[in-house]
């Protein structure tokens, strides 16, 4: 059973190491192994933009660093320019990311404006009909 409120803690947490100069967004992310192992991960903008790298992709690329390969689910804490928080999405590059290593049908997103105000998506359902390194064909 994955504790919600937990992994969001876990991911405002990691938004406080945002480094976000430019767009003055603050991401935090916390990554949950099968293994039991969290994960964060943060916002890292560069002024040349391509650079940069999203919370979800820095969790994701510490765990794959660390040996993890089996991943459970991912809690997103964003925080906008005026510090208000809401609910923060992963882009495409991050659901194509998560498609590589996770289970589309098990891997699930916590998208959290607050420890009790979330939403909760399956990654087939924020990136429908995706393919990945598993497959033979368009899921």
């Amino acid at each position: 059973m994955i504790d919600y409120e937990m992994l969001i803690r876990e991911a405002v947490a990691a938004r406080e190491n945002s480094y976000s100069p430019y767009s003055r967004f603050m991401v935090g992310a916390a990554l949950l192994c099968a293994s039991g192992k969290i994960y964060k991960g943060c916002n890292i903008e560069n002024v040349a933009y391509t650079p940069t790298n999203c919370a979800e992709r820095t969790a994701f690329f510490c765990a794959l660093a660390a040996g993890e390969r089996e991943f459970t689910a991912i809690a997103i804490a964003g925080w906008g320019k005026n510090k208000d928080p809401g609910r923060t999405l992963p882009c495409g590059v991050c659901r194509q990311v998560m498609m590589e290593f996770c289970d589309p049908q098990t891997f699930l997103i916590i998208a959290a404006a607050g420890e009790k105000d979330y939403k909760t998506f399956y990654l087939q359902e924020l990136l429908p009909e995706a393919f990945g390194a598993g497959c033979e064909e368009i899921v």
